[in-house]
């Protein structure tokens, strides 16, 4: 077994997967264990991705989390710990970003770190400490109306500094822009300052490249996914078509969504516009006591044969809030998540072996049901969204999933992912 040269942990599944995409992308053989192992890995690999479902649980959970994680990464030879959020910085006033952050930095014994979502490939980009995505700042770009994490301010260093005690600053795109030299100037400077956490500007992936080597030997990163893209180099890791290698895909295909960003909004639309068989879930029929799960399955039986199925709970802001006001925000999001779960552990158990997960909890909930426990990743979708492999106890001949964070994929993302695996 090889020694794990980069160890990551990431606080929901999809930004897990995102992650490791892109570290495949650039060459790494890339192993995801869903949750904290309780033994060693014994597959090769170049990086690890411990997958938390962290994101929105109370910090002290979060943290407790995290710290396993990194003892376990630590104890197969990490040696730089990568800590991936969301692109869009999903975080309320208390954290979990900050807290965890400073946990793993005092645990790692180190007094400095960066901080950046930027995933230019994805359409988000910080400027001057903003972020942004496409065009509009983030709190004009859907985030806003986020049910568990809205995101209303584009300020990364107000943002941040409200979850921490410790100092932040900025690494601003001028520095950049100079590439390691200056960069590593400007932590010199900061550090002197007493700053300990620096969000980075990156507004092109040439930015995230000219990062990458002012990195070598940080013990600790956070970012989003995009960051990695200039890490492998730093290991003499180039990039290779064979890291992203699967077994050939067979079985059934199938779809579900509990997302209810803007992006998976307009998925779901262009599979049905297309013709194809569609089922939305009502969580008011499931907080009656209905069996949505068992009904939901009954429909797919009708239809696997002849193609993909979409099972989904995905909805407008506005019916989402509506939903919450009746049943609460924590109660809807649980008893939706524990449905859709209940569906792709059905779905499975009925011959799918291709299916896609909509959502970061949503996904966090399906893996867990299936009980994977490690995945393989392998190629591209979209940016952020690779297929991966994992063995289950109810796909014993091997799954094909992929786990697609909310606010990514292009429009045609569930056809064109199918396709994709036939190619």
């Amino acid at each position: 077994m090889t020694k794990k040269i980069l160890g990551c942990i990431a606080d929901d599944f999809t930004g897990a997967t995102d992650l490791a995409n892109n570290l495949v992308r650039a060459g790494m053989r890339v192993v995801q264990a869903m949750g904290v192992p309780t033994a060693p890995l014994d597959t090769e690999a170049d990086a690890i991705v411990v997958a938390l479902k962290s994101r929105t649980i109370p910090k002290e959970e979060a943290i407790a989390q995290s710290l396993a994680a990194l003892q376990w990464l630590q104890a197969q030879g990490a040696e730089q710990i990568y800590f991936k959020y969301c692109s869009t910085f999903d975080s309320t006033a208390a954290g979990n970003i900050g807290p965890v952050t400073d946990a793993l930095m005092q645990a790692l014994g180190t007094d400095f770190t960066i901080a950046t979502p930027a995933f230019p490939d994805n359409k988000r980009t910080v400027f001057k400490g903003y972020l942004f995505v496409g065009d509009v700042l983030l709190s004009e770009s859907g985030m806003q109306n986020h049910p568990l994490t809205p995101m209303t301010d584009p300020n990364l260093v107000r943002v941040l500094q409200a979850q921490t005690q410790s100092r932040v600053g900025l690494i601003d795109h001028s520095v950049v822009a100079q590439g390691e030299a200056a960069i590593r100037a400007r932590i010199d400077q900061l550090k002197v300052e007493g700053v300990r956490m620096a969000v980075v500007d990156a507004v092109s992936n040439a930015d995230l490249l000219r990062l990458g080597p002012a990195l070598k030997g940080m013990p600790l990163v956070t970012a989003g996914s995009g960051v990695a893209i200039g890490l492998p180099d730093n290991f003499g890791v180039a990039p290779s078509n064979e890291a992203a290698r699967l077994p050939t895909a067979h079985g059934l295909q199938a779809i579900v969504s509990g997302s209810c960003s803007v992006a998976t909004n307009q998925q779901v639309m262009d599979f049905i516009k297309a013709g194809k068989p569609a089922l939305a879930i009502d969580p008011l029929r499931i907080a009656a006591g209905v069996d949505v799960a068992a009904e939901a399955l009954a429909w797919a039986e009708g239809h696997m044969a002849n193609g993909p199925v979409l099972v989904y709970s995905t909805a407008e802001p506005s019916a989402v809030r509506a939903i919450q006001g009746k049943l609460g925000s924590d109660k809807a999001g649980a008893m939706v998540e524990d449905t859709i779960a209940a569906i792709a552990r059905g779905l499975v158990q009925r011959g799918v072996r291709q299916l896609i997960v909509a959502g970061g909890e949503t996904s966090g909930a399906c893996v867990q049901a299936l009980g994977i426990t490690q995945m393989r990743i392998g190629a591209q979708i979209d940016p952020g969204v690779p297929w991966c492999h994992a063995v289950a106890p109810d796909a014993k001949d091997g799954l094909h999933i992929a786990l697609k964070s909310g606010n990514f994929g292009s429009t045609d993302f569930f056809t064109k992912a199918f396709a994709q695996l036939q190619a």
